[in-house]
């Protein structure tokens, strides 16, 4: 199975590397992304829109043979549900890694300093608690030397969505900052946070408690996650 790994804010294809050995032993074909503006910190951000991203996720799927899955960490949960929205028919599954679906007009998060059209990596102390578990000393100075900085038109951008079929795609929603109990909980209750997801026939939880960035801080326990889902899915 193709599995393009879109990662998510501040981030490039690299951030993937202590998950896709395990998809690879398992016979997969794992497609990381570098998003356009991700190249490099002097990369050129401006004129960079939440389209764009979803866009160079569409042409991966349109160069590969047959369907994929998605794999969306973080705002690349919503770069990846605008790609299921576009090629609902060539998405076996969407697995969402401590993120979600964005619905139409949502934004990722208009709330981040930006710099003009750079949003760098914030210090630590604007993040919650929930986001920094297992997040250790090693982990951040690495993470903070690789961070590039995200295009504001990428966090501050609409979705745009178009397809109901879109509802129709499996998903699996890797629950890590909050227990998938809670998730469902806030369905129930009608929150907007989830309100896309609702929409959505077919959904299963993975429980992987751990920070907002399991490919970091749980690797080989995300690895097993995909691939339980994606087994799952080629089944």
């Amino acid at each position: 199975m193709d599995i393009i790994l879109v990662p998510g804010f501040w981030l490039d294809a690299s951030s993937w590397d202590e998950v896709t050995p395990a998809l690879e032993a398992a016979g997969h074909r794992p497609h990381p992304l570098t998003l356009p503006g991700l190249e490099s910190p002097t990369a050129n951000r401006e004129g960079i829109e939440l389209h764009h991203h979803v866009d160079a996720v569409v042409e991966t799927i349109d160069a590969l043979s047959g369907p994929a899955v998605l794999v969306g960490h973080s705002g690349g949960g919503a770069v990846i549900h605008g790609a299921v929205d576009a090629r609902p028919d060539l998405v076996a599954r969407a697995i969402y890694v401590d993120s979600g679906p964005l619905g139409e007009g949502g934004v990722i998060n208009d709330e981040l300093p930006s710099e003009g059209p750079d949003v760098p990596l914030p210090p630590w102390d604007a993040f919650e608690d929930a986001d920094l578990v297992d997040l250790d000393d090693r982990i951040r100075a690495s993470f903070r030397e690789r961070a590039i900085p995200q295009p504001k038109g990428v966090a501050f951008g609409r979705q745009r969505l178009h397809d109901d079929r879109r509802y129709e795609v499996p998903v699996t929603v890797i629950a890590c900052e909050f227990p998938s109990a809670v998730l469902r909980e806030w369905m129930a209750a009608g929150h907007p946070f989830v309100a896309e997801l609702a929409l959505v026939r077919e959904v299963e939880y993975v429980d992987l408690p751990t920070g907002h960035w399991p490919q970091f801080t749980r690797p080989r326990e995300l690895a097993q996650a995909i691939l339980a889902s994606v087994d799952g899915s080629a089944g």
